[in-house]
Formats: C-alpha cells, sequence, structure tokens
C-alpha cells in the first residue's frame, strides 16, 4: 500500500503552509484565542481561496471531491499550527451532508465550498458520554417541518456555525436534522475550552429542523471522519512538539552542555518519535480503511487509529513538557498549548479505552 502523497497534495500543502508559516504564528493565534468571537475572519476567507473548504464537497456542489488522504494532509498542518478556526467542524459538517445526500444538504454543500457558511454537528449530549446513541433530544412532525427538544453538549464551535447538524429521536429512531443558528427556541452557550479552542451548548425547546435522514449507522460513519480528522491533526501536531522539543535541549545549558547532549534524554526523545511514527502510520492506514464497504473494518482502523494516536498524544505530550522544564507549562511557550490540544484530542469522540473497547467488541476482533 502506497502511503506517498501526490504531487498535488505535496503542492496543496506547501501553499498551505506557507500561508499558516506567514499569516498564523503563535502570537497571531494567541490574539485570536483572547479575542471575543475566537475565530478571524480573515483566515477564514483565506481558507475558503486556497480552496480549503471547497476540498471535501463533492464535485456535483463545486467542490474538488477530497478523500480522506487529501483531508490528512490539511488536518496535519491544522494541528502543526494550532489553528483555532472552525474548519474541523465544517468538515465534518459537510461529510454529514454528503453522507445524507437530501437537496437541503445539497444546497448547504454549494455554500460551504465557497466558504459562505460554517458547519457544525451536535454529537454529544450531556449524560452520554461517549455513547452516541444514547440521544434523548426528540422530533416531532408539525406541519411540514419538524420540532426539536433537547439538549447537545461542547459542540465544537457551534456558536460560530451558521447551521447544526443535530442527530435526535423521531418514532424512536436515530435521526438527523439541520438546524439555522437564527432559528426561534434556541439558546446557545458559548465558551473557550482549555486548548484555545470554542465549543456551545444548545438547548432547543421547539426549535424548527429540517430532516436529513434517518439511521445510526449513517451517525457512526460520521463520527468515524471526524475521528479520523481529529487523529490527522494530532500527528501535525505531534511533529511540531517533537520538533519544538528538540529544538529546546539543543540551547538549554546545563552542567555547561546543552541538555541535548543527554543520552538518557537522547533516549526519551527518540521513544518520542516513534510513538508519533507509529501514530502516522496507523492514522494512513485509517484513512485508507475509511472508503472500504466494510463497515467493520471501517470501524476496526478508526479505533485502532484513535486509540494509538491517544496513547502517542500523552506519552509525547508529558515527556515534552518534562523536557521543556517549568516553561512546558507556560502559555508563552507553544509546547504547551499542543500538550493542551492533544489532551483535548485524546478525549473527544472516545477516549482510549473507549475505543480499545471498540475494537474489540468487532466481529472480526477474534479472526486478528
Amino acid at each position: 500500500m502506497d502511503f506517498n502523497f501526490t504531487d498535488e497534495q505535496e503542492q496543496f500543502r506547501d501553499a498551505l503552509r506557507r500561508y499558516l508559516d506567514n499569516e498564523y504564528r503563535f502570537d497571531a493565534r494567541q490574539k485570536i484565542v483572547a479575542s471575543e468571537p475566537g475565530v478571524d475572519a480573515k483566515h477564514w476567507s483565506a481558507f475558503a481561496e486556497l480552496g480549503l473548504t471547497a476540498l471535501p464537497v463533492p464535485s456535483e456542489q463545486g467542490g474538488f471531491d477530497g478523500a480522506a488522504f487529501d483531508m490528512l494532509v490539511v488536518m496535519q498542518e491544522l494541528g502543526r499550527a494550532l489553528v483555532v478556526e472552525p474548519y474541523w467542524a465544517t468538515a465534518v459538517g459537510i461529510e454529514a451532508l454528503r453522507l445524507a445526500s437530501s437537496s437541503p444538504g445539497n444546497a448547504l454543500l454549494e455554500r460551504a465550498a465557497l466558504g459562505e457558511i460554517r458547519l457544525a454537528v451536535a454529537f454529544h449530549e450531556p449524560h452520554a458520554r461517549y455513547d452516541l446513541f444514547d440521544i434523548r433530544t426528540t422530533a416531532c412532525a408539525e406541519g411540514d417541518t419538524h420540532a426539536l427538544t433537547g439538549e447537545k453538549s461542547i459542540v465544537q464551535h457551534g456558536a460560530q456555525a451558521d447551521y447544526w447538524i443535530v442527530p435526535a429521536r423521531l418514532d424512536g429512531e436515530i435521526a438527523l436534522f439541520v438546524i439555522a443558528r437564527d432559528a426561534v427556541n434556541t439558546e446557545i452557550i458559548d465558551y473557550r475550552t482549555i486548548d484555545g479552542q470554542r465549543a456551545a451548548t444548545l438547548r432547543f425547546t421547539g426549535t424548527p429542523a429540517t430532516p436529513l435522514g434517518t439511521g445510526a449507522a449513517t451517525l457512526e460513519h460520521i463520527a468515524d471522519y471526524a475521528t479520523l480528522l481529529l487523529c490527522a491533526e494530532a500527528i501535525g501536531a505531534l511533529d511540531a512538539l517533537n520538533l519544538a522539543t528538540v529544538d529546546y535541549t539543543k540551547n538549554r545549558q546545563q552542567f555547561g552542555a546543552p541538555i541535548a547532549r543527554f543520552q538518557a534524554l537522547q533516549h526519551r526523545m527518540v521513544e518520542m518519535l516513534i510513538h508519533a511514527e507509529q501514530a502516522r502510520s496507523i492514522t494512513y492506514l485509517a484513512a485508507a480503511r475509511y472508503a472500504s464497504t466494510d463497515a467493520d473494518a471501517r470501524r476496526q482502523a478508526i479505533s485502532a487509529a484513535k486509540a494509538r494516536v491517544g496513547q502517542a498524544a500523552r506519552f509525547v505530550g508529558q515527556q515534552a513538557v518534562q523536557l521543556h522544564g517549568g516553561m512546558g507549562v507556560t502559555n508563552e511557550v507553544a509546547a504547551a498549548h499542543w500538550f493542551k490540544r492533544l489532551a483535548i484530542i485524546e478525549t473527544t469522540l472516545g477516549d482510549v479505552d473507549h475505543h480499545l473497547a471498540r475494537f474489540a467488541s468487532l466481529s472480526t476482533f477474534a479472526d486478528i
């Protein structure tokens, strides 16, 4: 299996990296995090001009038909630069609309490709922890539309999204609905998370919603896509954190020499690199399996990747903080922010234990 990127993917990555290196440096990122909206419209417009918003959209709706490997390129660069713009949330929303293949979804896809709207999928409910199917939000038909009642928690960039894709129970079955941000009977509680991102609690009390389709399998498919993109973002953060740690140890003097010369620390940094490379390999495998017609093969690869990435995130993050010393937990040093972002990724859409249990529960596990 060839895991090398194509020339087009390499060119796309280089263009994005140049933009982020020039326009999204750490100090600029910190100003965005500290601002009231927590995101920057200028960068979102730039992402649209670069083609990022159109990349995952089908060509029928004006996009580039970007596959999972194309998205790996983007997410690794965003992870490396600690980007806080709502790209992950919108890309996952685009995948939800694509899988639903409905007329309302097609219209939104066209606007998303142009960068005109931002999306978010409301996966979580306050009581459910990592159980996607423990849904208490309900929908009932009211004429030509539906009304939703319930609460969704930790919706990534929920307050910054123009439309939400919301799972709810309709006659006991799981269904997906689209809700506009300005819909009546909606309460939005926006807040900053510890990694500098934004999340929101959404409360619906008879909120008008447009149906997209039904099916627990579709919801799980969307969550697997979201998990894959998180793994790719983590790879970028791991690479950047490893590089920052090596650079720091080359400059930090102890006993009259750079601490990078100490063999014990060299061994530790090699272990950090091994963790990152293993996480990369299994994430690339998951990207290759994502489009598989065998749902269990997709689930197995995604959960294996999320578990291994979670282990790497914790090990590399903790070792980097120790090697940086007290500086490793200060807001003035980028290493602390990569560590916090990796910690949040590890617990988003299932932690290591959750995905190990999911992996072991699949029917194919006995054949391994």
